[in-house]
């Protein structure tokens, strides 16, 4: 994932278990988080103004898959990568690497929704985050 977007992130002893390992579901956390980097990246914020519309991306499927453990003050690598980019959905995936070493690697479908009186549904996905999305599209790697 060389060329992806990526952010690097230390663990941090709250987020371990009592073995000093990375509690699984703080991998989720960090799985949004260098999510919203990467939209604030391309100059979209997640929740997005489109005229007097707002949309989101909720997430309607996560995965996660662990290879090696992360420890407390371990300096995590987390490179994203957009796969696929639908008419109303978007996937991504990210790598969690230590010193250049995949540990573990996630996957988020996520849809493009409308925000109306706190109520949302899907909507096709804008013109202007669709390029930005289109312009970081790769190929998920075979596995």
């Amino acid at each position: 994932m060389s060329d992806d977007f990526s952010i690097t992130r230390r663990v941090q002893f709250a987020e371990t278990d009592l073995a000093g390992v990375l509690y699984f579901a703080n991998y989720f956390r960090y799985m949004e988080e260098v999510e919203h980097a990467f939209w604030r990246s391309v100059g979209l914020p997640f929740v997005s103004p489109e005229g007097e519309r707002k949309f989101f991306w909720p997430r309607v499927s996560v995965s996660c898959d662990y290879s090696a453990p992360a420890r407390f003050e371990d300096e995590l690598t987390l490179g994203f990568r957009v796969t696929h980019v639908g008419s109303k959905s978007v996937k991504y995936e990210i790598e969690f690497s230590r010193d250049g070493q995949r540990i573990a690697t996630g996957r988020v479908a996520a849809v493009c929704c409308e925000v109306r009186d706190r109520r949302f549904g899907p909507m096709d996905i804008p013109a202007t985050a669709r390029s930005k999305l289109l312009a970081a599209l790769q190929p998920a790697p075979l596995m």
